[in-house]
């Protein structure tokens, strides 16, 4: 019995050709929306008889193997006797650069489909043409070639002898791993308090391709509560890919960690970890062009065996992994690991690979992405994140200084940039005197003149691949997200124009983000948002996209209040009061560490107030070690922070942190690591104008904007670095705020229940 592959077109030659090129140092990726006009306007001067949108089909064999081929082709035209098979293809590049052979994947694509049809209506022969259409000047270009019905059957062979390898490793596989996963038992003897209900929650919510909204508190083991439910739903058939993001480097080595417990315990399974390009980039500089990097150069003639050695030989592909094999094939890690992603069971990796327009996998088709389920760790960081990936800004300067450079050089970039500039001395006069101004409105006269300097740039680029123009190529890369992101812009977005001293900057600044969060999740089978601080619970439904269907789920903590005790200090640390607090916060400090040995925390709102406090305290000359955080610590630094923090310490060690920074996410110092935490003030952010913004939106929306914009985001960093304390049944400590505010109605009630039976110091 031969074992049957379902396998898209657009999978098939992608995989054999390997379409683009990371060579260039881009890639040219335009956003789905624009090449859907695209072809809608191309697709309205058919024909009566022409037909567009026409779904193909075909069974296949090759070896063991059958093939069910599906695709879509963008037109079928009637000509006399003639059928034409017509592929649409936008692009970004200037059209007078492409030839007929400039996309080989594009011919193979199209091949594909007149062999299908050819064959559903017993044709001896077909016509395959390209149209190719320019995005910003809307020029075409068309090829045309005609092929026998031998020929392209020949052709379709070659390209499934090419895929066997490839389909046959992934279906032994399958195989395996369903296996595993039906005899897969939970990886402990015993669930925690807590921990069946969620994941029994995350089970529900995927087979019934729903999502869940969950505050998981720390102690439950969440990560495996979510992973294991999700991997059960693959043995049951229900989806077929997992995406587990996170926002931080530590919390993806922690669902590293939960599928390695699991392979321990028997399952065989294939999970990705995607690192960041300038992270795991062999190179001192991320620079793509061939010229400078061996592993970018001839990259798509060695990646298929790559791909295949990997696969054949490894499970848990993390980053050293990657590096590894990477480093043997001579390939680029970061594109590797992308390549790798989409054979993978389980992908981890940043939120933006889903959610950001500018850098997402684009390669998933529908159909895969019906069987896919989200997993969206430390949730509570996506609606800060969100609005980051759905904003946009351009800074006059870098215009300036590009029609400076290219004079005599590049007369289109020249004038181009030129005339954006020009457009921002406009935009300045604008302001006047104003340090800002805030408009609903996008200033459409800036459109043509970015669109205009986008394709001289890109033409450039181009014909000068040798070339490194760094400040070119960051400022083509701006401008293309900011067309981009214009194009999402709706009520939920302001422009606002800023003065910089002697510059301008213009940014399109995305305000609530649950409408695009919730688009980009559309199609997925199911998403988890999880985290230990999503709270309050409405507050984040609202900035996250709940629909009314979703399910909500809130989980008491595991842990026992007497674990914890819990100071309240009320002093002002407003920021008009912080330089009189330093010394009552000093006092606190020692007063609470007065004959007590053990590791400590102390959290500030800003590096400026942590930095005062910290030389004063040093002026006391106490018999205390004390260690501080520093703004942009290389990992090596942050290690060696937290390894200073030893079980059983003979002395006193006061380590000074950020709230929301490093030290207050993901950090887990059991036992005797931590004895205790202080918390200096509510957390809010910094006022300035983008919050104020968000204020005023949020108000004119019915809600409370100052607790949109400032308290909610502010307790939660509040809550997550004094979830550093305790991290499981058996650790104890001390927790003091300090803050006047703590004695409020409204933020008593953003306190979790095991810090609510607080004692109140005297100042």
């Amino acid at each position: 019995m031969q074992d049957k592959v379902k396998l898209s077109v657009r999978s098939l030659v992608e995989y054999v050709y390997k379409s683009g090129s990371i060579e260039t140092g881009f890639r040219s990726a335009l956003s789905l929306s624009e090449g859907t006009r695209v072809h809608q306007r191309i697709q309205k001067r058919y024909g009566e008889d022409d037909q567009k949108e026409v779904h193909l089909l075909a069974d296949l064999f090759y070896g063991n193997l059958e093939f069910t081929l599906e695709g879509r082709c963008d037109g079928l035209l009637h000509r006399n006797n003639e059928r034409i098979i017509d592929e649409i293809k936008s692009v970004s590049r200037p059209i007078t650069d492409i030839n007929e052979d400039t996309y080989p994947v594009h011919w193979a694509q199209a091949k594909c489909y007149a062999f299908m049809y050819a064959r559903d209506h017993h044709l001896k022969r077909m016509t395959v043409q390209l149209t190719y259409v320019q995005s910003d000047t809307n020029e075409e270009k068309r090829f045309r070639q005609s092929f026998s019905y031998e020929k392209l059957e020949h052709f379709i062979q070659e390209l499934l002898k090419s895929y066997a390898p490839y389909a046959e490793m992934r279906m032994l596989h399958k195989k395996d791993m369903m296996k595993s996963i039906r005899e897969l038992g939970f990886p402990f003897p015993n669930y925690r308090k807590g921990q069946r209900k969620f994941a029994g929650a995350v089970y529900k919510t995927i087979a019934e391709g729903k999502s869940l909204y969950a505050n998981a508190p720390t102690g439950i083991g969440k990560t495996i509560s979510a992973l294991f439910p999700a991997i059960k739903a693959i043995g049951e058939g229900e989806i077929q890919r997992i995406f587990y993001l996170t926002a931080k480097t530590i919390t993806r080595q922690a669902a590293e960690e939960a599928i390695k417990l699991l392979e321990q315990c028997g399952l065989n399974h294939k999970t990705v970890t995607i690192t960041a390009k300038d992270k795991i980039c062999f190179k001192e500089e991320t620079n793509c062009q061939k010229e400078y990097c061996e592993f970018a150069n001839g990259y798509y003639d060695r990646i298929n065996g790559a791909i295949l050695d990997l696969l054949a030989n490894e499970n848990l592909i993390d980053r050293k992994t990657i590096e590894k094999y990477a480093l043997k094939h001579r390939v680029c890690p970061f594109e590797f690991s992308l390549d790798a992603a989409y054979a993978g069971d389980a992908i981890i990796g940043d939120y933006n690979y889903i959610f950001d327009p500018r850098v997402s996998l684009k390669r998933f088709i529908e159909e895969e992405k019906k069987k896919t389920v989200l997993l969206v760790d430390e949730a509570h960081n996506l609606v800060d994140r969100a609005r980051e990936m759905y904003s946009s800004s351009l800074d006059k300067s870098s215009f300036l200084q590009l029609s400076r450079n290219f004079k005599g050089m590049d007369e289109g970039i020249q004038q181009s940039a030129k005339r954006v500039n020009q457009v921002f001395i406009e935009l300045r006069k604008k302001c006047g005197e104003r340090q800002a101004i805030v408009e609903k409105d996008y200033p459409d006269e800036l459109l043509q003149g970015l669109q205009e300097f986008a394709v001289c740039a890109e033409k450039y680029l181009f014909l000068n691949k040798h070339v490194a123009e760094f400040e070119l190529l960051d400022t083509y890369f701006a401008v293309q997200s900011f067309i981009r992101i214009r194009q999402l812009y709706d009520e939920r977005f302001v422009t606002y124009i800023q003065r910089q001293r002697n510059d301008i900057r213009i940014k399109l600044f995305c305000l609530d983000p649950s409408y695009l969060l919730q688009r980009a999740g559309k199609g997925l089978k199911s998403t988890i948002f999880f985290s230990a601080t999503l709270k309050p619970l409405n507050y984040f439904k609202d900035m996250l996209g709940f629909s009314k269907d979703d399910y909500t789920l809130s989980i008491p903590s595991p842990f026992s209040k007497d674990q914890t005790e819990v100071y309240i200090q009320p002093l002002s640390t407003r920021f008009h009061d912080r330089g009189e607090s330093i010394e009552p916060i000093i006092k606190t400090i020692k007063d609470m560490l007065k004959g007590n040995k053990g590791n400590f925390l102390i959290f500030f709102p800003s590096y400026q107030y942590m930095e005062e406090v910290y030389r004063r305290f040093l002026d006391e000359n106490l018999h205390i070690r004390t260690i501080i955080q520093r703004p942009g610590m290389e990992e090596g630094e942050r290690e060696d922070f937290l390894a200073a923090f030893i079980p059983n310490a003979e002395e006193t060690l006061l380590g000074f942190a950020v709230m929301g920074g490093i030290f207050s996410e993901g950090v887990d110092l059991q036992g005797d690591r931590l004895n205790g935490v202080f918390v200096v003030g509510v957390g809010l952010p910094q006022i300035g104008l983008e919050r104020d913004i968000m204020k005023n939106y949020f108000h004119k929306q019915e809600k409370n904007g100052y607790d949109y914009a400032y308290t909610y985001p502010g307790m939660n960093k509040v809550l997550q670095a004094g979830g550093r304390l305790i991290r499981s049944e058996n650790d104890t400590g001390i927790i003091v705020l300090i803050d006047d505010r703590y004695l409020h109605t409204k933020y008593q009630a953003l306190l979790p229940e095991e810090w609510k039976d607080f004692t109140v110091l005297k100042r």
